[in-house]
């Protein structure tokens, strides 16, 4: 039997899996967690994917490795290749304003005709501006910028040379300057942000090998082109994930590009490219509702489907830590409706698991409008193990939805790729996943028009 390795180094925890790379059954895993904050020295991910790696039962008989993590994420490096200062990621707002200023010096519409994006705070682009503006002497220090993953990867070549870092399509696509159209960096645009151009990592090929490594060592991916490629997902897929960030993504033929900043034109990890909608808020909303009725996840998804659609009135806007659709950095959640006659436990828990629904519902329309297809809906993620998430999400979205069993779709991409790039095949394997549960439900499309309207006020006064 070859093995081979995928690993998901994500925003709360680093996971690798360890899969037969002829069938995909998994052989062992193991996990650790990550440091909290919004900022992190990635020396942490490092010892964390060291505990993940002995957790499950180290690598020493595995062929090939990927690493797979979160996007946008800033890491500086100077030219010994030490790290600069700890990695701001890609939920840190503090680059709101320069996000702003980016878009206002360019136009909304020559940013995503440019690279398919429009910057908001979590892109790379705009915590380099942050940087420039609010620490010079630190970004004076800077060599080489590079992503989460990208310094992973690096790591595991066991270099310290800063023109040997590399990344892939998918994740390039999300630092607001490489074009997932042309396939080539826009260097103009970081000097615009940075206010100098500084070494970047080389682009590779969705099953190109990184050189100089005695272990087959996969060029790794974005998280969420890593889940699509986890899930199997081909042309015509759409993936709803409720993680620490909900993301709804699809995986399209033709790039995209929408001046309106909703739908972010990233690449996949398969040469295609996956246009997608993030939001700041989706399972801690859960955590957040829990902790507000002092109950646990499982009595809350109970309690949410005692109440009826629409929780009697009762609408929850889920902008806890701001919003990154729509871009409202500085928001803050509200409850709205709130009476005497619907001031329930189950109506609080319901209107939690809708709000951060409609959210995503959001995002769903935003993709589609924009003419990619949407045949089936994959709904993946911690917050799917909710059984009133999977309830009344098809209500929500207006559509069935399939949901795979649990697992680590990120970390078994990355093993994917592993095994793609180990195989030398023109095409990834295909590995089973298991039996999809569907949910179907009568459309609600009268709690988005709700939740919309509610949250309109902010929009407008963030205009």
């Amino acid at each position: 039997m070859t093995l081979v390795a995928g690993v998901d180094s994500s925003t709360q925890a680093c996971k690798v899996v360890v899969r037969d790379a002829a069938t995909g059954a998994l052989v062992r895993q193991g996990s650790a967690p990550h440091p909290d904050g919004t900022e992190t020295h990635p020396e942490g991910w490092w010892l964390a994917l060291g505990t993940a790696i002995r957790a499950a039962g180290g690598l020493g008989d595995v062929a090939a490795l990927a690493v797979a993590g979160q996007q946008h994420g800033m890491v500086c490096l100077d030219d010994t290749g030490d790290v600069v200062r700890p990695a701001l990621l890609w939920n840190d707002t503090r680059s709101a304003t320069a996000a702003a200023d980016l878009v206002s010096e360019l136009g909304a519409a020559a940013w995503a005709d440019a690279v398919g994006t429009v910057p908001v705070a979590s892109f790379t682009v705009t915590k380099l501006r942050w940087l420039a503006e609010h620490e010079p002497h630190n970004a004076d220090r800077v060599a080489a910028v590079c992503l989460p993953h990208d310094w992973l990867t690096w790591r595991l070549r066991n270099s310290r040379d800063i023109t040997a870092l590399t990344t892939d399509r998918s994740d390039a696509s999300g630092t607001g300057y490489w074009s997932p159209a042309t396939g080539r960096y826009r260097l103009d645009l970081l000097e615009r942000a940075f206010g100098r151009t500084v070494a970047v990592p080389a682009v590779l090929g969705p099953a190109q090998r990184v050189a100089g490594v005695s272990r087959v060592l996969g060029p790794g991916a974005g998280d969420n082109a890593a889940a699509a490629l986890g899930l199997g997902a081909g042309p015509g897929d759409v993936i709803v994930s409720i993680g620490t960030s909900g993301t709804v993504f699809a995986v399209a033929e033709k790039p995209s590009a929408d001046p309106s900043g909703t739908v972010a034109g990233f690449a996949s990890a398969t040469g295609r490219f996956l246009p997608l909608a993030c939001t700041l808020n989706a399972a801690r909303v859960l955590s957040a509702a829990s902790a507000m009725l002092g109950v646990g996840l499982s009595e809350l998804s109970r309690l949410a489907l005692t109440a009826p659609p629409g929780a009697e009135g009762l609408t929850l806007i889920p902008y806890l830590e701001g919003e990154r659709t729509p871009n409202l950095p500085h928001a803050t959640g509200s409850i709205h409706g709130l009476t005497l006659a619907n001031a329930t436990p189950g109506n609080l828990a319901r209107a939690a698991i809708e709000g951060m629904l409609c959210g995503l519902a959001e995002g769903l329309d935003a993709i589609t409008a924009l003419g990619v297809p949407a045949h089936r809906i994959l709904l993946v993620g911690g917050g799917a193990r909710s059984e009133a998430v999977r309830a009344i999400a098809p209500a929500i979205l207006g559509r069935p939805v399939h949901v795979p069993p649990p697992g680590e779709y990120t970390a078994t991409g990355a093993a994917i790729q592993a095994a793609w790039v180990l195989s030398g095949t023109s095409e990834p394997p295909q590995w089973t996943i298991g039996p999809m549960e569907v949910r179907e439900s009568e459309p609600a499309p009268w709690i988005q028009e709700r939740h919309r309207a509610v949250a309109a006020p902010l929009l407008r006064s963030a205009a």
